[in-house]
C-alpha cells in the first residue's frame, strides 16, 4: 500500500506563523493544476505499482480548488495508479470556504475526510494569525460538513498563543470537544524566521512565545481531551473511536509516498525526493516534460535514525528488534541511553517496544536527538 501527497500552493492570505509553500496569486491556477497531472504522468512509475490506500490534498489551501480543478486531479490519479476499495481521501480546508454547496460537492468526488484549520475559537487571536476566517465561520462550517455526511472531520488547533492566563485556551478546547469530531490536530505556535512573526521578533515588535506557558497548555491539552476520551496517538494528533489519520499514520510507520507539486516531497523506502518549493521554475521545467527535484538516497544511518525520529512519537512507539534489524551496531550505541531515559521513566518499556511516557512527551525533540547516531564520514 502507498499514499498520494497533492500540495496545492495557493492561499488566499499569508498567516504570520505559516512558512509551508504557498502564493497568494492564484491568476495562473489552471496551469498549475495542468502541471500536476502532468507531474502524476511523470512520476506514474515511482510507487512501483503499489496500490494507493491514500490521497492528501494539502498546501496551501486545497479548498481554493473549484470542484472542477479537484476532479481533474483525481481523475488523473484514478487512471494512472491503482487504487484501493474506499481510499481515505483528505482535504484540507479554511472554514470560510465550506458552504454546504462546496462541501457536497467534495463529497460527490468521493472525498470522504477534512481537515479543517480552525486553529482557534477566539477572534482576537484569528486576527492576530492573519487568519481568514471568524469564530462563527468555525462553527458553521463543522456543522455544515456534519450535516452533508462528513464523519471523519480533523480540527486544526494551536496553542501556545501569548496571552495573560489559559481561559481563552481552556475555551477552545472545551469548544473542540462539544463540535464532536472524530479528530484534532493541535500545533503549537512556532516562530519561523521567514514569516511576518519572525520579523516581528527580529525587529523586536514581539516576543517568542513563553515556553513555560506553551509547555502548560500542553499538559493540560492532554489532560483535558484524556478526560473527553480524545485518545493522543501521535504527540500533536489525537482521535476518538481510533479514527486516526490513515495517511499521516503511513508517514510515520515506513509507508511509501508520492508527493506531487512544488514542495512536496516524496519517499519509495531507499530515497527521498523534494520537488522544488518555487512554482514558475516547477511549471517551466515540467513544460519540458523535466521533473526539478533533489534527491536524498538514504543509508542505514538515515533509515536507522528516521525510524526513531517517526515512531517514538506514536503510541505503537519503536520496536527494539526492528532497530537491530536495521543496524545492530547502532543499537549498541545507543542502548546505555535508553537504558537511562527508561530508568529516569522518560521513556516505557513495554515487551519489544518503547514509547515516550507522559513526562517524556515533554521533552520529544531533545529525547529523540539523544538517540540518533552520528554517520561516520
Amino acid at each position: 500500500m502507498a499514499g498520494i501527497y497533492i500540495h496545492i500552493p495557493f492561499c488566499k492570505q499569508a498567516c504570520h506563523y505559516c512558512d509551508f509553500h504557498f502564493s497568494t496569486n492564484q491568476s495562473y491556477k489552471s496551469e498549475m493544476i495542468s502541471g500536476l497531472c502532468r507531474e502524476i504522468d511523470l512520476q506514474r512509475d515511482y510507487l512501483s505499482g503499489e496500490p494507493i490506500e491514500t490521497i492528501y490534498f494539502g498546501g496551501g489551501t486545497p479548498s481554493v480548488l473549484s470542484n472542477l480543478e479537484l476532479a481533474q486531479i483525481l481523475e488523473k490519479i484514478s487512471k494512472t495508479f491503482p487504487i484501493v476499495h474506499s481510499p481515505e481521501i483528505t482535504l484540507e480546508a479554511n472554514p470560510d470556504d465550506l458552504s454546504k454547496q462546496t462541501l457536497e460537492n467534495f463529497k460527490s468526488l468521493g472525498i470522504n475526510r477534512l481537515s479543517i484549520g480552525i486553529q482557534s475559537f477566539q477572534d482576537e487571536f484569528l486576527k492576530f494569525m492573519n487568519r481568514a476566517h471568524n469564530k462563527e465561520q468555525s462553527f458553521k462550517a463543522v456543522a455544515n460538513a456534519q450535516e452533508v455526511g462528513f464523519d471523519n472531520i480533523s480540527v486544526d488547533l494551536i496553542y501556545g498563543i501569548p496571552h495573560p492566563n489559559h481561559e481563552p485556551f481552556l475555551n477552545d478546547l472545551n469548544q473542540l470537544i462539544d463540535l464532536q469530531t472524530s479528530h484534532i490536530s493541535a500545533y503549537c505556535l512556532t516562530i519561523e524566521p521567514k514569516t511576518a512573526f519572525g520579523k516581528w521578533v527580529h525587529q523586536g515588535k514581539m516576543q517568542n512565545p513563553d515556553e513555560n506557558f506553551a509547555a502548560e497548555q500542553f499538559e493540560i491539552l492532554m489532560s483535558t481531551f484524556e478526560k473527553a476520551g480524545i485518545e493522543q496517538y501521535e504527540i500533536s494528533n489525537f482521535a476518538r473511536n481510533q479514527q486516526y489519520s490513515k495517511h499521516n499514520t503511513n508517514y510515520w510507520k515506513g509507508v511509501k509516498y508520492l508527493g506531487i507539486g512544488p514542495g512536496a516531497h516524496s519517499y519509495n523506502g531507499k530515497a527521498r525526493q523534494y520537488n522544488i518549493a518555487n512554482n514558475a521554475i516547477y511549471l517551466r521545467e515540467l513544460g519540458k516534460n523535466n521533473l526539478s527535484y533533489e534527491i536524498e538516497n538514504l543509508t542505514d544511518t538515515n533509515i536507522f535514525n528516521e525510524y526513531i525520529l517517526t515512531s517514538i512519537r506514536t503510541i505503537w512507539g519503536l520496536s527494539i528488534n526492528t532497530l537491530k534489524k536495521i543496524n545492530l551496531e547502532y543499537y549498541k550505541e545507543i542502548e546505555t541511553e535508553m537504558a537511562i531515559l527508561i530508568e529516569s521513566e522518560h521513556l516505557i518499556l513495554k515487551n519489544d517496544r518503547i514509547s515516550l511516557s507522559r513526562q517524556g512527551k515533554f521533552l520529544a525533540d531533545e529525547i529523540t536527538a539523544k538517540l540518533l547516531v552520528v554517520e561516520n564520514l
